[in-house]
């Protein structure tokens, strides 16, 4: 840690810093891991914002709580205890007719995927999920839209004061930020009188705060994998005993193809609980004999989300007694698995427009800003990435055009938490980036101006250094990949016009820049080419170093630039603010 605070400290004051080819830019400004003052409570939409934000765990507390976790069922006890002080009780959920999902990939899409198909049947859907790409209000949704910034700051200032009416010596008086968000969510589903709420898990399952719900309607788990393993354990055994912490007694819950012990361990945790639980089938046996469902969301791995998507919103409709719910199929797919077969059946109309017209930004989201291409993806498991470099060579690979120039491929990247971003980089070598450009999830170095994107969670330092960590491990990838290449046929080899000159001393290895936050990472990558996002002018030290300087104008001269965004999804965020302002809106 000390050499890495050592390196910080010579990054600081916009220095530039080489390191094998590599520049980095930082900024000195300090300060923004220090919780402001909670503001008084005013109407203000960005004044309910900032004090929600107050709610945030800060950096010091957070790590305090790593080493002396308490017990999580208590956790779980004390949010029932907060839903009680805000007016609730645990049966008052049950009126929302709830779809609870978890997962460790894809259950934010699988939600978008099943609230998107019930809204099309007619019916009024809530939409919890986490975390947000721009504004916090896109958690809690009223048919697919995010509740409009006066609604949310109405039912803020309503549950705030109501949790401080209700303290008292013995209680904590406010919850932490994703536990004050659930309970808003619940209340303004409750009030607002939807037909159905569709509720993501925030972290696990077991003891997530989201599973105070004591009665959902259905119950899905996504694909699993590794994630949060300082919370839920390091196996992904370990992990699918959290998720299946969801399971309620005779509530139908449905999953996807799992490898086999964590699939394993789901069955026992269903019978253990009472649960019914079904595997779901793949999508081209609801195709079969049909025509093929078209996806709004891209990428080969979103079939297994909308299949999941498809069981869901069948089950809830057939469970609260409505009649279309496609024609039961005779054939039954052959799937080696000890769990029984969801049902397969011919998705209606209703379904099918579903499906198409789902949108989830920061998935699989490709904006086309004239000659550059932004590819944004919230990536950040081994599993997803994975699935993340697969769509992103695809759709290259698909949109091929004869070359009226030199293309660069631009990779943007960002890890947080406690996952491992080596293996992650070591994922996207492939692509063959000819840059790697790392920065924080700070879409200005200084946030205070929009309370959406603060964050008190994680020092400026703790930030920084973590950019570096990330350009230390790009820069030491090995000289050859390890095996054969696993993502599609051989590649051609690029032209040399397309990378820096010099070459980096590895043909997969880009030349790399650290950046102290995203405004200052896209006018680098940009050079003032993309027709929505116009900076002023950039600092003068984005240009102080000879790689920046050189690559600057092979960015400019460039007749189509690639650009990855992916590793995180508030990176994501933080990119899509910039390149799309109707966001912020």
């Amino acid at each position: 840690m000390s050499r890495a605070r050592n390196r910080l400290r010579m990054a600081l004051s916009l220095v530039a810093v080489s390191t094998r080819g590599a520049t980095t830019e930082v900024s000195a400004r300090r300060g923004l891991g220090v919780r402001p003052a909670p503001q008084e409570p005013g109407m203000e939409y960005q004044d309910a914002v900032r004090t929600l934000n107050t709610l945030q765990t800060n950096a010091s507390y957070l790590e305090q709580v790593k080493r002396q976790r308490g017990d999580p069922q208590k956790q779980l006890e004390a949010m029932e205890l907060f839903l009680a002080r805000s007016g609730l009780q645990v049966e008052d959920l049950d009126r929302l007719n709830i779809i609870h999902v978890t997962g460790t990939k894809g259950k934010g899409s699988t939600c978008a995927f099943t609230e998107c198909i019930l809204r099309n049947y007619g019916l009024k859907t809530g939409f919890f999920s986490s975390p947000h790409l721009v504004q916090v209000r896109e958690r809690i949704r009223i048919n697919g839209q995010p509740i409009r910034p006066e609604l949310f700051t109405k039912h803020f200032w309503r549950l705030y004061r109501r949790l401080e009416e209700t303290k008292d010596g013995s209680c904590v008086s406010m919850p932490a930020y994703f536990r004050f968000l659930t309970l808003m969510a619940f209340h303004v589903f409750l009030q607002e009188k939807v037909d159905l709420a569709v509720v993501e898990v925030g972290i696990g399952g077991a003891y997530d705060c989201t599973n105070i719900i004591r009665k959902p309607v259905v119950c899905g788990v996504s694909s699993l994998g590794i994630d949060h393993t300082s919370l839920l354990g390091d196996t992904v055994e370990k992990i699918a005993w959290q998720k299946g912490g969801i399971f309620k007694p005779g509530v139908p819950a449905f999953t996807v193809l799992q490898p086999e012990g964590p699939l394993a361990v789901l069955r026992e945790r269903a019978q253990q609980i009472s649960c019914p639980l079904y595997l779901c089938p793949p999508l081209e046996a609801l195709e079969e004999g049909g025509p093929t469902l078209t996806l709004g969301l891209e990428g080969e791995h979103q079939r297994s989300n909308a299949a999941l998507a498809l069981q869901l919103a069948h089950c809830w409709l057939q469970q609260q007694g409505h009649q279309d719910l496609g024609e039961l199929k005779m054939s039954r797919p052959s799937v080696p698995c000890q769990l029984p077969l969801a049902p397969v059946f011919q998705p209606t109309s209703h379904m099918r427009h579903g499906l198409q017209d789902t949108e989830w930004p920061g998935r699989t989201q490709v904006l086309q800003h004239g000659p550059l291409t932004w590819y944004l993806d919230g990536a950040h498991t081994t599993s997803s990435m994975q699935a993340c470099v697969r769509w992103f060579r695809q759709v290259l690979q698909c949109n091929q055009r004869p070359p009226s120039g030199p293309e660069v491929r631009v990779l943007l990247f960002n890890s947080t938490g406690d996952r491992d971003s080596s293996a992650l980089l070591k994922l996207l070598q492939p692509c063959q980036f000819d840059y790697a450009v790392f920065c924080p999830n700070l879409t200005e170095v200084s946030s205070t101006g929009n309370a959406d994107q603060q964050n008190f969670t994680v020092t400026l330092d703790q930030m920084l250094i973590r950019c570096l960590d990330h350009q230390r491990h790009w820069s030491h990838l090995d000289k050859e990949q390890d095996g054969p290449d696993l993502w599609g046929p051989p590649q051609p080899s690029r032209p040399a016009p397309l990378l820096l000159a010099p070459h980096p001393p590895h043909p997969c290895i880009a030349s790399s820049l650290v950046f102290s936050c995203v405004s200052h990472a896209l006018q680098w990558i940009s050079q003032g080419r993309d027709p929505v996002f116009q900076p002023p002018h950039p600092p003068k030290s984005l240009l102080s170093h000879p790689t920046a300087t050189s690559g600057a104008s092979v960015l400019q001269e460039a007749a189509a630039i690639h650009v990855l965004v992916t590793g995180s999804l508030h990176l994501v965020g933080s990119v899509l603010k910039l390149l799309e302002p109707s966001l912020s809106q």
